[in-house]
């Protein structure tokens, strides 16, 4: 794996020759075994569970879901989001969201991630269901398990099981778009620190609760999203890099959050999946993987189709909608087609032995007992 200390490599200390690597140590499961899949985060991974709160955050209309599912969903894209294609490739079934009413049947996971949802409880506030209130949710389901399974068999399926996680976006996106009070008495450093510190704490806790193999997507360039292009329409739809050193330390903090957790709990796993370089390469090159447009979105309305106008349910009607949104990148202003998520999962599943996913992918975590 080559040179000492370099950021994106599997984790190595540089005093010693140790290297820390999920490669070499999975096998192949038993097809018998359920490995469940729990996600929490935010629209990236919901599925629906905005669908039964109060909020203005759903995708629960058309033209939502009119790929795949050939009607909406929930979902903030014209058909599946990533924990669709990582439950396929692990062989299980769709996993539903926590809300969805009669959902309870658990031991294939479940979906607890919300649209608008912050690690810090303060981000859209009574909009969405942050970090924190989702881990009760896992709380409740972890109960739920050992009540119908027993303390050995629901421990046992708890620690096979995998965390996936997207958290962190909004509680950038937010301070900068929706109430720039939030920021201005924290250094960068100091706010991504709290917004890291809520995400510890989440980690720390389903550790606590059972919970060994963690997946973890890093920011995406958020500043580049047609969304956030829309604030600097005046500078040609330049990207809104106020919002980059942010981000940017951030999946430098995240990646040293996990590095050193592996260190510090025994049995702690992890895939690192870097999002980030993944967008900007199909953004700045979209044509060299199959997409036609990588700055315009499919759905909206105003310049790069920024304005969240997809479906006109958001306050603006009127909104533009692409004929095949395969051959874009984003569906709506802030969210991915299903096909650049399908790339995605593929890459996040399967790539190995790359900066890609570090140290290893997701399926070697699936495989771990």
């Amino acid at each position: 794996m080559g040179r000492c200390c370099s950021y994106f490599l599997v984790v190595i200390l540089c005093t010693t020759t140790v290297v820390v690597t999920c490669v070499g140590h999975s096998q192949k499961r038993n097809n018998n075994i359920i490995v469940p899949l729990f996600v929490l985060g935010d629209s990236i991974f919901d599925p629906g569970n905005n669908n039964y709160i109060n909020t203005i955050g759903k995708a629960n209309y058309s033209p939502y879901g009119q790929t795949f599912f050939n009607h909406p969903t929930g979902r903030f894209s014209d058909g599946r989001i990533i924990p669709d294609f990582i439950a396929e490739f692990a062989k299980l079934p769709l996993i539903p969201p926590y809300l969805q009413p009669g959902n309870h049947e658990f031991r294939y996971g479940v979906n607890f991630a919300s649209a608008g949802s912050g690690a810090m409880p303060e981000i859209n506030q009574g909009m969405t269901i942050d970090l924190q209130t989702q881990l009760r949710y896992f709380k409740n389901v972890r109960e739920e398990l050992r009540q119908r399974l027993g303390e050995t068999e629901a421990k046992a399926l708890l620690s096979r099981a995998v965390y996936l996680f997207s958290a962190g976006s909004n509680d950038y996106v937010y301070p900068f778009t929706i109430n720039s009070t939030v920021i201005p008495t924290y250094s960068p450093q100091e706010y991504v620190g709290l917004v890291i510190g809520n995400i510890s704490s989440v980690i720390q806790e389903i550790y606590k609760l059972g919970g060994r193999k963690f997946g973890f997507l890093n920011l995406w360039p958020l500043a580049c999203v047609p969304y956030m292009r829309v604030i600097e329409v005046d500078k040609n739809g330049a990207c809104f890099d106020q919002i980059t050193p942010y981000i940017q330390l951030h999946n430098k903090e995240i990646f040293k959050l996990l590095h050193n957790l592996q260190y510090e709990l025994h049995g702690f796993k992890y895939s690192y999946i870097d999002f980030y370089s993944f967008l900007k390469e199909r953004m700045d090159h979209p044509s060299k993987y199959g997409f036609k447009e990588g700055m315009v979105a499919c759905c909206g309305s105003g310049p790069y189709r920024g304005v969240l106008s997809c479906g006109g349910k958001r306050g603006v009607k009127e909104y533009d909608l692409c004929e095949n949104p395969s051959q874009y990148l984003f569906f709506d202003s802030g969210h991915l087609t299903d096909r650049a998520y399908h790339q995605f999962s593929i890459q996040a599943w399967s790539e190995g032995d790359s900066t890609f996913t570090t140290p290893c992918n997701l399926k070697a975590l699936f495989d771990f007992n």
